[in-house]
């Protein structure tokens, strides 16, 4: 007689990083079912100084990490836009979000937009209403949520565990510093 084996809990964050508004999306994964936690987004817009808003984003990434028990992070990679200053400003606004995975050994794995946006949607170009309609429809939750990145950041969940149930290409992971500046030697200052 074979003893019952208890099928494995996959907590994973999804984060849409933003320095006015960050996403932030929580699904639980039983057998490959999909289950919302949490979603919603971290107003950033009335924190003045840039460095502030990093502290928080610092500190409420470490907090939804800790109060879900979080196994797995991905996170939205910065796409290439014209405007250098906020380029600088979401990636730094991503890197303190990654940080905050590493000081608590959760694993963090960046997807470029349009590779969550085909995943959610088949269409690398889909727009964020297209993104939140077939996210719903996938996770299956009533709530309509006030902000698109709170959509967008549960895609990005989502995508990361379609991309760990299948062959497709391995994306970025890091599982803490060494790990990243071992991957990333022209990174080192």
């Amino acid at each position: 007689m074979r003893a019952k084996v208890k099928e494995v809990e996959k907590i994973i964050l999804g984060i849409d990083p933003g320095t006015s508004i960050m996403g932030y999306g929580v699904i639980s994964v039983i057998k490959g079912e999909i289950k919302l936690l949490a979603m919603g987004v971290i107003q950033l817009a009335k924190l003045g100084d840039h460095s502030l808003r990093l502290q928080r984003i610092f500190e409420r990434t470490v907090s939804i990490i800790d109060e879900f028990k979080v196994d797995e992070m991905a996170i939205e990679a910065p796409f290439y836009g014209k405007n250098a200053q906020s380029m600088l400003k979401l990636g730094r606004a991503q890197g303190v979000a990654m940080a905050a995975s590493m000081t608590r050994e959760v694993p963090a794995t960046e997807y470029m937009p349009k590779k969550i946006k085909k995943a959610i949607t088949g269409k690398g170009a889909a727009s964020k209403e297209q993104v939140a309609a077939m996210v719903r429809s996938i996770v299956q939750f009533k709530q309509d949520p006030q902000y698109l990145d709170a959509t967008d950041a549960l895609a990005v969940a989502v995508c990361h565990h379609f991309q760990g149930n299948s062959v497709i290409g391995k994306q970025k992971s890091y599982s803490g510093w060494d790990s990243f500046l071992k991957n990333n030697p022209d990174r080192k200052i």
